[in-house]
């Protein structure tokens, strides 16, 4: 005990403690509350509960701290119930949504539990502390379980990965992936731990007692297992480094593949590397390390290590960006002494670990070389060598030679080496770029050297487990190369995940016989991988970006361009968010849009090096230098690296010698082998998961975890749980869960699992669609189990108090009967006591105590009471049979009552029903009319539809045409926009030299004006110094001084007359230079012209082409036979062109080799002038060799030109050919342009009909203007509307009162059926009642689909007056603006008559003030508008609402239908089911019979590919031939043979790719067996389910008897529903109609606002008369001013029209008369204060003239409106009518449907008695179709047989097909194109094999539908049964009959109905023929009797 409470308990690590998760309070809560859950910003998701609803929007309460919150509904999550809390695999929780996975992580992760499932993933969040769960116990406690049986573990996957690869023979992988720092490379230590020790080749040894190695191998080599746990400090310490993440992040991703024996033992192990960050070795971010092997030597290193190694301090070195970092808990000396530890381990030599570290070494150095800038020019120096001299000494270099070959290398230019001088940036890089590339080589030469001391396989290994530890999504803020390709690896990861999980729900759901359509969700990732790494047509991003690094003059500007030209319509393609200068284009993966920034990428995909330096390093004196650099020949060298600018690298490149391979190329060459591999294992998935940044224990934030679920593809694979079935439960825990909710369901006894959920769930009505029922498992849809939690937790409440009432109300019972028993007996305790107080002191009463006992009469008093007590019993038994004799009578006159009303009701239904059956007969004929017109009306459709489909057809080949000659089109203007930007490059080179030019003439004038001013001074000095000696011959020494300066000034002049001569010089050379490229400029100019006149003859022939493509499409047809021939021919001329330009080219290149080779033995020979004699001879030799060569190949040459020239006559006649068939297409064309001109007439039809209705527009316009002119007249009626308004009031509130009058007639009628339904329900029949009630809801619920119809025709025209208004408000809006600018102009003009300044300054803030106004009038309208908006929405969520609920009604009332015309359909079915069966089988005989055809047509294109094969071998002997002649004459070439060897290598690796191709067709084929033996243990299987089912016939049909009683029951359950839906749906009609009211309340007050408005416009009116009174007097004198108002009076009329279509509201008429009552005000102010403002006057009167028009146009609105209001209360009239008439009609179908139910009872028991007949004349013919299935299937059996030998046949020939591959080892280049026709062969095979498979599928599809037909067939049997017993019943009566002598024609009509029965009854096998003879058997056993 002491020593665990010492230590902590895994076991809290990693099992969930039960007891908190079955929380029954917890439960209570989750049912009580309703919680959700709703987005957080801090906690990402917050649980809350339900409050209130308000439309779209719902009110909850948090549950952390209460308050609160409005959330929209979208936004809310359902929560699982707390069942579900803590679940080890998210894919059993019932409601997948993001807020349940992050909690359920979230919760895992506090209680210390790290591991948890998501279907195939297992999620791993990183703890950032030490587990006690990896130590040998547990490893111990998870050894040998299954996945289900243990906690949730990396253990759990690595056991299930290990026993799978042992059980199934298949190899594993665990593909551990996710963000740096998240644990990936420590979880891939725990798999190789756990392997490591569970499957230990020394422990087998031991157990198996092998004898054991020598102990000297064991020294060198030490156990296998251990050196594969120390190849991982190894590769940490020289490929791990300390990230801001992640103290110990893998920078390179890894592929570690562990080889097995076939006992399960390790043998071996390899390690492949990916994308390694070799950039970090040069430099690092802020707070990050480069690689640990560099801090690690240079802190562990000891002295004689540090002096060999030349080894400095931390910062000397410039690579180390940040100095000695120290990472906290980790010690760099122990960790270098662990590093060479495990070095000697993995058996390293002493001489490997020198040379890796001196490498190390070398690294750091290369940082320290320092380069300047010379003075004069670019050029760039070394001006100290120390670092380059210990440099070269670490990699065994001369330091000369490498300080040359940096500063100034040798580049190839033609066929000259040319020395350039590099500028100092061009160096740096050099440096940098060798540092990383030897660095690189280094960690490759170690994997390689790694996988070498673990490879212990030698073809031993049986199986492999790979283990893949990769970084995972990465999106940046900026994104280059190394990401893309990162993510373009997940985009294939997560493809393969969606790929096994498909497969995995396929084979779950076949196995347990669900139907199920299947969708490969793979296929959804398909479109972003095809972006990234397509070929062609269109090219992807690696294609495009390995294109152009060909290409000489590109940059990554240019890729960027092409990129968006090729793919910018791609779907996953996009431009970026963000600016050019942050993003180039964005890539839209399966985890979210990605920028990326193209900066760089050609030089990162280039990779280049300074070639000089790697051949020094390449011919090093270190051979381990000599080795790491020892494929020189295939690097990117400086000479293809030409034309770099100053500031970019890498703008233009070139291959050499075709050797040059890409990093894009070669990345996606490793990641299609990995996919390969990981494809044909068994994927295990592990995700990776970073909690915080701040690496800190039990934090875990929950944005971060979420975006790392979506881009590890977690919700990628919930959201394809969704689509399907995720939630599973065995039938058995369904059962014991559940029943609770379906009571009677399931009947006493035993009873099957699957019958009993199927009953369950048919009592629980759940929507088919929402479940499947499989053989051992029920599967639900997302969300269901919540439902059924929810109403089991409502059920166990309920169930719990009723108990709790029942025993409260029991104690309580029993407690008051207590109590009444201690009352009554304190009575007679008291009554006793008072009567023994009263007579203890009497005489006589002691005398009687003492003579009483001495009595026999009291004795007699005993007897007495005894005979007293039996008399009572006596009395009270009889009383009771008295009273039972009472009640029975009762009950039985109460049954007699009964039965008499029952009687009634019967008779009514009876009539009713009668009526109900001329309903349906008017019913069916009116139908019948109906689809007879319906089937016109589709063959016409259809007619047109082939028209239309066959003018489609016509138009895509058009199309296709049109297509490719733009497809061509592009292709010109593709190479004219390159030979435009090869000009542009020219023109800016030649704009470059000519500002040098002028720079070196300004420099040269500036340089003689110093040489002047230099003369002048001169000639001062001579004039001075004569001066001098003729005033003071003393001063000599100042004279002398003066000469020696007048010496220096000659010798500058002297020097800057050289400088002078040369610039001149330079000049000259410029100028040449120039004169060509301008000569070059006039060439480029003259190809532009000459192909811009190429383009214009093209442009012709294409416009001839076009109207060429119209004949040539219709002749297609005709002329595809001879082109196929033709197509044959010029195949077969094309292969032999190919064949003669492929030895051409090696002829070609052959030459090129010698001719090389020649010129660098002229160099060499031109380099030695001293040659002796023996050179000159060779010399000679060689030429008179070279001569003999190239005679050879003038030779070939011309044989190949004359094969050419055949080629193209044979080429020339086939074109002749063709050029006929086009001839007889032109001619088609001529019918064509006919056509053409048919429809250019409809089109000029069309044009006349256009210009008439442009003639209509024109009158249409007159009338609009008389129609202005009426509304003049239309203000006098004014006053008359205002009459008709109040009428049309008083009639809308009269018609209010007849509508409130219906609804309570509509009320009443309610509450009459609800006593009718209450009065039935007392009744025994509740059959009948339910019927009643059924029919009645449904025409209730056909009035309400009434109802909500016209609501929305209502909320329509709504809509429709609201965009009337804003429509209206706009056009205000343009007539304000036009109003003001006429108000403007007559003012001007005001001003120039008046001069009343102060009046328009008024007039203008009147103006502002309208201004203001009618920006109110504009915020008020778009309020009412956003609330309109709103209502619209919250009426059409109810409407939607609604609508389910009628649907869900429909659906039940279907259903009853469904089981009403259930025994009707029975006997039909028989006969339909059986001629399905006899289809089916002929179904799988035909696809039997395809199969034996399409396994020939395998065997006979296996033949084919056999003599192909022969062919190509032939051919290669010959090419074998050609090669030792080749070789034999190029014997002293070295080069030559040693390419071709190359070659010759690249051939085998090509050859073995075709092997792996063909062994992944054997795997093919093998799964093609496995599914012929899954098909025959299907086939058994149907034959062991065939037997059980005839054992279970019998039980069935009781079954069946069981359910007919039951069915009662379940009806009356129905009933109940219905009745609930009921409620429901009045519920629903209350709303709308109190929706109603609100909507009428608000019209009332609209017309209410308008009446007042109505009122204060006749006040305004007469306010007018008398201002116009007082202005009658200054009228004349403005004559001028009235006429101009008249006309915008005219103007303002114009526009009347268009404000008629507005309705104002109460509050803009109010608005309005106020502003009116404002402008009263005014006008009456300016009247008092002076007449000088009677203009101003004026211009308000107009103003409110123009109001009062704008006052009458609103009331004629409002009018409108009312008539409008009125018809819709007359419609509301009808519908109640309507309603009303239904009604009645609905009671009277409800009679007759109760009738007809009765009589259905009536047939049912017939039926049964007919079917409890048949039973025993179908048994015998049943057994003889079983016979014949059986016989059925051994036939297949056999047929399946013959396959499996077909197989094995093609399986010989497959090996046959690999010897002979082995022969093909020593193929030639030539042999690549006979490569691809293989591969092409293969895809064809392979897309065979896939067709195979999926037929295969299809069949075992099929044979599940057969089982579940059989088991139809088998009921319907049962039933055909019974009917054949009741048939015999009528034949033995009627024989009976015959005997007594009954009448011949009733038994000849009963005979004929018999036999009928007989036919529909009759079993799959029995045919017509049986069916005649035994009804004649029938008939012929009376007549002897007749007789």
């Amino acid at each position: 005990m002491s020593q665990r409470s010492g230590q902590e308990d895994p076991e809290r690590y990693l099992f969930v403690d039960r007891a908190v998760v079955y929380n029954p309070a917890a439960q209570a809560d989750w049912t009580a509350k309703r919680l959700v859950w709703i987005p957080s910003e801090r906690h990402g998701f917050e649980g809350a509960s339900i409050r209130e609803e308000r439309g779209d929007e719902v009110v909850v309460e948090l549950a952390e701290n209460g308050k609160k919150a409005v959330v929209n509904k979208d936004d809310i999550q359902k929560m699982n119930p707390p069942k579900f809390s803590k679940v080890e695999d998210m894919a059993e929780l019932t409601c997948l949504n993001e807020a349940s996975v992050l909690h359920n992580l979230k919760d895992r992760y506090y209680s210390g539990l790290i591991y948890t499932y998501s279907g195939l993933f297992c999620v791993v969040i990183n703890p950032y502390k030490n587990l006690p769960i990896y130590s040998e116990n547990i490893i111990e406690m998870y050894r040998g379980k299954k996945r289900h049986e243990v906690p949730p573990h990396i253990y759990a996957i690595s056991e299930s990965a290990y026993r799978c690869m042992l059980q199934d023979r298949e190899d594993q992988s665990i593909l551990c992936t996710g963000e740096s720092g998240a644990g990936k490379t420590e979880n891939t230590k725990k798999v190789i731990q756990y392997l490591a020790h569970v499957a230990s080749s020394h422990k087998g040894r031991k157990d198996h007692n092998n004898p054991p190695e020598s102990p000297n191998q064991v020294k060198q080599q030490g156990e296998l297992e251990r050196q594969l746990l120390q190849a991982n400090p190894i590769l940490e310490s020289f490929g791990n480094a300390k990230t801001v993440k992640n103290d110990n992040s893998s920078r390179f991703g890894k592929f570690i593949r562990i080889n097995f024996d076939v006992t399960g033992y390790i043998v071996g192990a390899n390690i492949e590397t990916y994308l390694l960050e070799k950039s970090r070795a040069i430099r690092q971010a802020k707070d990050e390390r480069t690689f640990h092997i560099f801090y690690q030597l240079l802190v562990g290193a000891g002295e004689h290590l540090r002096s060999d190694l030349l080894l400095e301090g931390f910062n000397n070195y410039r690579f180390l960006s940040n100095g000695n970092i120290s990472i906290p808990g980790q010690q760099d000396k122990d960790n270098f002494q662990e590093t060479m530890e495990a070095m000697h381990i993995m058996s390293f030599g002493h001489e490997e670990i020198l040379g890796m570290l001196k490498v190390v070494s070398s690294v750091l150095q290369f940082g320290n070389i320092v380069f300047k800038k010379e003075r004069n020019s670019d050029q760039a120096s070394m001006p100290d060598n120390t670092a380059a001299q210990k440099l070269c000494h670490l990699l065994g270099m001369n330091v000369m030679e490498f300080t040359r070959a940096i500063l100034s290398p040798r580049i190839k230019v033609g066929r000259d080496y040319v020395q350039k001088a590099q500028t100092k940036e061009q160096a740096d890089f050099a440096v940098e770029a060798l540092a990383k590339a030897t660095y690189e080589r280094l960690f490759r030469w170690l994997v390689h050297r790694i996988n070498k001391a673990l490879d212990r396989t030698k073809r031993q290994g049986a199986s492999f487990i790979g283990i893949l530890d990769i970084a995972g999504f990465e999106i940046f803020q900026l994104n280059s190369f190394e990401q893309m390709c990162i993510n373009y690896t997940n985009e294939k990861l997560q493809q393969l995940f969606n790929h096994t999980m498909f497969i995995l729900e396929q084979e779950e759901y076949q196995r347990e016989g669900i139907e199920w359509s299947f969708i490969d969700f793979g296929l959804d990732l398909q479109p972003c991988i095809d972006l990234i790494e397509r070929p062609a047509h269109p090219p992807g991003v690696l294609a495009l970006l390995d294109e152009e690094c060909w290409f000489p003059k590109a940059t990554d500007r240019s890729f960027v361009d092409k990129l968006i030209q090729e793919q910018g319509t791609h779907t996953k393609f996009q431009k970026p968010r963000q600016l050019k200068d942050k993003a180039d284009f964005c890539i839209i993966h399966y985890a979210g849009k990605v920028d990326y920034k193209a900066d760089e990428w050609l030089m990162k995909n280039m990779d280049p090096l300074n070639d000089n330096v790697a051949t020094l390093l390449h011919q090093s004196t270190e051979k381990f230098v000599a080795e790491l650099w020892k494929d020189v020949d295939r690097i990117v060298g400086l000479d293809q690296v030409a034309g770099m600018n100053e500031t970019a690298f890498g703008a233009t490149y070139k291959t050499k010698k075709g050797m040059f391979r890409t990093v894009g190329q070669l990345y996606k060459e490793s990641l299609t082998k990995l996919m390969a591999t990981l494809r044909n294992t068994n994927p295990n998935f592990v995700r990776c998961i970073i909690p915080n940044h701040e690496k800190r224990a039990g934090k875990l934030e929950p944005h971060l975890v979420l975006d790392q679920l979506r881009c590890n593809g977690v919700l990628e694979g919930i959201r394809i749980c969704r689509q399907g079935f995720p939630n599973r439960i065995v039938f058995q825990e369904f059962r014991q869960r559940y029943e609770i909710l379906t009571p009677n369901a399931i009947p006493k006894g035993f009873m099957d699992g699957k019958q009993a959920c199927e009953r369950m769930i048919y009592a629980l009505e759940l929507d088919p669609n929402l479940f499947r029922i499989g053989q051992s498992k029920i599967f639900f849809r997302t969300g269901v189990l919540a439902h059924l939690e929810e109403e089991r937790d409502l059920k166990i409440t309920d169930i719990i108090i009723y108990f709790q009432s029942v025993c409260r109300g029991y104690l309580a019972r029993k407690a008051f009967a207590k109590k009444q028993q201690q009352l009554s007996a304190l009575k007679v305790l008291q009554r006793n006591c008072a009567a023994y107080l009263k007579l203890r002191h009497w005489q006589w009463w002691r005398l009687f105590t003492k003579v009483k006992p001495l009595l026999q009469v009291t004795r007699q008093e005993e007897e007495m009471q005894a005979k007293d007590e039996e008399l009572v019993k006596v009395k009270e038994r009889q009383l009771k049979v008295e009273n039972e004799m009472v009640e029975m009578e009762r009950k039985h006159q109460q049954l007699v009552e009964e039965k008499n009303i029952l009687a009634e009701q019967l008779h009514a239904e009876t009539e009713l029903f009668a009526e109900a059956e001329e309903m349906r007969v008017r019913l069916l004929s009116r139908k019948q009319e109906l689809e007879e017109i319906l089937h016109d009306l589709e063959s016409r459709v259809e007619e047109e539809e082939e028209r239309n489909q066959s003018l489609q057809n016509e138009k895509k080949k058009m199309q296709s045409h049109i297509q490719d000659l733009e497809e061509q089109l592009d292709e010109e203007e593709a190479a004219r926009q390159k030979l435009q930007l090869d000009k542009v490059t020219a023109e800016s080179k030649i704009k470059k030299i000519e500002e040098d030019i002028l720079l070196l003439e300004d420099q040269n004038s500036k340089y003689l004006k110093e040489k002047k001013l230099l003369e002048d001074r001169i000639g001062e000095m001579t004039s001075q110094l004569t001066e001098e000696e003729e005033k003071a011959k003393n001063l000599s020494k100042v004279k002398n001084k003066q000469e020696l300066m007048m010496a220096d000034l000659e010798e500058r002049l002297k020097k800057e007359e050289k400088t002078r001569q040369e610039l001149e010089k330079a000049k000259r050379k410029l100028d040449g230079e120039m004169t060509d490229l301008q000569d070059q400029i006039v060439e480029l100019q003259l190809q532009v012209e000459e192909l811009k006149i190429q383009l214009t003859k093209k442009e012709e022939e294409l416009q001839a082409a076009l109207s060429r493509s119209d004949e040539e499409i219709v002749q297609k047809n005709n002329a595809l036979k001879q082109v196929r021939e033709l197509q044959a021919q010029l195949l077969e001329l094309q292969e032999d062109l190919e064949s003669e330009k492929l030895c051409r080219t090696k002829a070609e290149k052959l030459k090129r080799d010698l001719s090389e080779e020649l010129e660098a033995l002229k160099t060499e020979l031109e380099d030695t002038l001293d040659t002796t004699a023996a050179q000159q001879e060779l010399r000679t030799k060689r030429e008179q060799e070279v001569a003999e060569l190239k005679k050879a190949i003038d030779e070939e040459t011309k044989n190949h030109e004359a094969q050419i020239q055949e080629i193209r006559l044979r080429h020339a006649t086939a074109l002749e050919e063709l050029s006929e068939q086009l001839d007889q297409a032109k001619r088609f064309k001529a019918n064509l342009e006919k056509n053409k001109q048919s429809l250019e007439t409809d089109n000029r039809e069309l044009a006349c009909e256009m210009k008439s209705l442009q003639q209509t527009k024109t009158e249409s316009e007159h009338k609009r203007k008389k129609l202005e002119s009426q509304l003049q007249e239309f203000t006098t009626r004014a006053t008359e509307v205002e009459r008709t308004k109040g009428e049309l009031s008083e009639r809308s509130h009269k018609l209010q009162t007849e509508l409130d009058n219906v609804c309570a007639l509509l009320e009443e009628a309610e509450k009459k059926g609800v006593k009718l339904t209450k009065e039935v329900d007392n009744l025994n029949s509740k059959l009948q009642d339910s019927e009643e009630l059924r029919q009645e809801e449904t025409r209730q619920k056909l009035n309400l689909s009434g109802q909500i119809r016209q609501l929305e025709v209502e909320k329509n025209t709504l809509l429709e007056q609201q965009e009337e208004e804003e429509e209206a408000r706009r056009n205000l809006e343009k007539h304000l603006q036009l109003a003001q600018s006429q108000l403007l102009e007559t003012k001007k003009k005001l001003d120039e008559d008046v001069g009343a300044m102060e009046g328009l300054e008024e007039a203008k803030k009147k103006l502002q003030k309208d201004m203001e106004l009618t920006s109110q009038h504009l915020e008020e309208k778009t309020m009412a508008m956003d609330k309109m908006e709103k209502t619209k929405n919250r009426l059409q969520q109810e409407l939607d609402d609604l609508m389910v609920d009628l649907d869900h009604q429909r659906h039940i009332v279907s259903n009853l239908e469904k089981k009403q015309k259930k025994f009707d359909q029975l006997l039909a079915e028989e006969k339909t089911i059986s001629a399905r069966y006899a289809e089916e089988r002929d179904r799988a005989e035909a696809e039997a019979r395809e199969k034996d055809t399409k396994a020939l047509s395998m065997a006979r294109a296996l033949e084919e590919a056999l003599e192909a094969k022969e062919e190509l071998e032939r051919f290669n002997k010959q090419l074998r031939a050609e090669m030792e002649d080749l070789m034999s004459s190029k014997d002293d070439v070295g080069k030559n043979v040693h390419e071709l060897e190359k070659s010759k290598r690249m051939l085998e690796q090509q050859v073995e790719e075709m092997r792996t191709q063909l062994e992944e067709l054997e795997d093919e084929l093998q799964a093609t067996e496995d599914a012929k033996l899954r098909l025959e243990v299907n086939m058994q299987a149907m034959k062991a389910q065939f037997d059980r089912d005839v054992q279970a016939r019998d039980e069935q049909g009781e079954e069946k008897k069981r359910a007919l009683v039951k069915q009662v029951r379940e009806m009356e359950a129905e009933l109940e529903d219905e009745r609930k839906q009921r409620t429901l749906s009045g519920a629903a009609k209350k709303k709308l109609e109190m929706d109603l009211n609100e909507l009428e309340g608000q019209i009332e007050a609209a017309n209410k606002g308008r009446d007042e408005a109505i009122k204060q416009l006749r006040k305004l009116q007469a306010q007018m008369k008398d201002y116009q009174r007082e202005l009658e007097d200054a009228r004349a004198s403005r004559d001028e001013i009235f006429t101009q108002s008249k006309e915008n009076e005219k103007k303002l009329k114009s526009l009347e029209a268009e404000i008629l279509q507005l309705q104002e509201d109460h509050a803009a008429s109010e608005r309005a008369r106020r502003h009116a009552e404002q402008e009263r005000d005014e006008l009456a102010d300016e009247i008092s204060n002076s007449v000088s403002g009677k203009s101003s006057l004026l211009e308000e009167k107009r103003r409110l003239e123009a109001r009062i028009t704008q006052l009458e146009e609103e009331l004629e609105e409002e009018q409108g409106n009312m008539e409008m209001l009125n018809d819709r209360f007359r419609k509301t009239t009808m519908q109640v009518e309507s309603l009303n008439t239904e009604l009645t009609g609905e009671r009277g179908t409800a009679q007759k449907s109760e009738n007809a139910r009765q009589q259905m009872e009536r047939q049912n028991k017939d039926l049964k008695v007919k079917l409890a007949e048949l039973e025993g004349t179908v048994k015998s013919k049943f057994k003889a179709s079983i016979a014949a299935q059986e016989a059925k299937i051994l036939q297949l059996e056999e047929q399946l047989e013959q396959e499996v030998k077909e197989r094995a046949a093609a399986n010989k020939i497959v090996r046959r097909t690999e010897k002979k591959l082995k022969e093909v080892m020593m193929q030639v280049e030539d042999e690549r194109r006979h490569a691809d026709q293989y591969k092409e062969q293969m895809e064809k095979a392979n897309s065979r094999m896939k067709q195979l498979k999926r037929q295969l599928e299809e069949a075992e599809e099929e044979a599940t539908r057969a089982n579940a037909s059989r088991r139809k067939l088998q009921r319907e049997l049962d039933d055909a049964t019974e009917a054949s017993e009741g048939l015999t019943r009528e034949v033995n009566s009627l024989k009976n009959r015959l005997r007594r002598g009954g009448p011949v024609s009733s038994f000849s009509s009963s005979r004929s109905g018999r036999r009928n029965l007989n036919l529909d009854g009759a079993s799959v096998d029995m045919s017509d023929d049986d069916a005649d003879s035994r009804a004649s058997d029938f008939n012929e056993t009376p007549t002897p009797n007749a007789e």
